[in-house]
Formats: C-alpha cells, sequence, structure tokens
C-alpha cells in the first residue's frame, strides 16, 4: 500500500511539473513581444509622470508615478516566472523601442506647456495604455497574463478617471 501511495504520489507531482513547463513553452512570441512592450510602457507612463511631477507638482502624478513602478514589477515578474529575458534601461527617459523613445519625448513637451496639457498627457498615456493592454489581452490564453493585464487595465481605468477629474477643474 505505502509503495501504490509513493507511486500516486510521484505521477502527481510529475504531473503538476509538466503543467508548469507546458505553460511556459507554450508562451508565443507574440505574447513575448506583448510583455516587453507593456514593461517599456509602463516605464514610459513612469518616467513622464515622474518628469512632470517634478515640473507641476500636482498630487495626482506623485500617486500615480509610484502606481506605474508597481505596474513594471508586474510585468517583470511575468517576464522573470517565464524566464525571457528583456531589456529596460535604468536611465530615466530612455527607451529601447524607438515608438516608445519617440512618444515620450513628444510627451514631454507637450506636458511641459501648461498644467492642462500636463494633465491631457496624463490622460492621453492611460487611453494608450488601455488599449494596449486590451489587445494585448486578445493575443494571450495564459492565465498568469491575462491576471496581471487584468489588474493593469483596472488600474489605468483608476488612472484615467483622476486624470478626467483634474482636467474637469480647469
Amino acid at each position: 500500500m505505502k509503495h501504490v501511495i509513493f507511486k500516486l504520489s510521484i505521477l502527481i507531482i510529475s504531473i503538476g511539473w509538466i503543467n508548469v513547463f507546458s505553460q511556459v513553452s507554450s508562451i508565443s512570441n507574440q505574447e513575448i513581444n506583448d510583455m516587453k512592450y507593456m514593461l517599456e510602457e509602463e516605464k514610459v507612463a513612469r518616467d513622464v509622470y515622474e518628469f512632470l511631477d517634478t515640473k507641476w507638482n500636482l498630487m495626482v502624478f506623485n500617486n500615480i508615478k509610484q502606481s506605474e513602478q508597481q505596474h513594471m514589477d508586474m510585468m517583470e515578474y511575468l517576464l522573470n516566472i517565464n524566464k525571457i529575458s528583456y531589456k529596460l534601461s535604468d536611465k530615466c527617459g530612455v527607451f529601447y523601442n524607438e515608438h516608445l523613445q519617440k512618444m515620450y519625448n513628444d510627451l514631454i513637451e507637450k506636458g511641459s506647456k501648461s498644467k492642462y496639457d500636463a494633465l491631457e498627457v496624463g490622460k492621453t498615456i492611460e487611453v494608450t495604455d488601455i488599449a494596449d493592454l486590451e489587445n494585448a489581452v486578445k493575443n494571450t490564453s495564459n492565465s498568469d497574463i491575462n491576471t496581471v493585464y487584468s489588474r493593469l487595465l483596472f488600474a489605468s481605468n483608476n488612472h484615467l478617471r483622476a486624470f478626467n477629474r483634474n482636467l474637469s477643474r480647469f
């Protein structure tokens, strides 16, 4: 009887490991590219909000930049648990993706004009982030990835409401 229980235990553990490895290996190139892009896009948001917080000293930027750091941490966690290598600059305002670098530069320029423009930049970032996250959700059936994207979508919608509230005061 002990022998049967031991074999059954080994079988259950083996199935569990197979399931873990099959989920990791079943991540598509599209999912990998989406995760890397979302990580760097969250960095754009954080870096822009850091800049605008320093320039305009509006509480909304201070609060949301901290949230964006958490979003980056979540994306890095996803990449790391799936053993996916990625590049992310340690320097504020520096991005490997050319599109995101241009986006950052354009947003900084616009946000530097006035507090109203800065809040519009925040709104633009969140609208863009929501659209990109919704697209990334469509590209995956991985439950871990979907869970993270769902949390990021929830937060980005909250951020969008915060920027809209602040804009309504002008």
